[in-house]
């Protein structure tokens, strides 16, 4: 997460042989990237922590839906539409599924 979000660039450069200009051009990118899987960690580290219940909670499925959901919104802020739909769109429709569920 802290690499995608604070080191980009380089990362960007190092990893995917991106140019330099190309690399700060998705600099947001890497952000919103970050955001998320540092969220979805987030979700996992706290998942296994209840991994002696076997049933789902659903204020923790409805805090890490709403984590990723956030991260969508933020790229959506930025005036880039391409994201929204691989990420907030399956949120919207994961909290959609689990309030149906109730």
């Amino acid at each position: 997460m802290a690499a995608e979000m604070f080191a980009w660039t380089e990362i960007a450069q190092r990893v995917a042989d991106l140019p330099k200009s190309v690399a700060d051009a998705t600099k947001a990118i890497g952000k919103n990237q970050g955001l998320y899987n540092g969220f979805l960690a987030a979700g996992l580290t706290w998942s296994l922590s209840w991994s002696a219940r076997p049933a789902l909670d659903r204020r923790l499925a409805l805090f890490f839906i709403a984590c990723v959901l956030i991260a969508g919104i933020l790229e959506l802020s930025r005036s880039t539409f391409s994201l929204l739909g691989f990420q907030a769109l399956p949120a919207l429709l994961a909290l959609f599924a689990l309030w149906k569920a109730a």
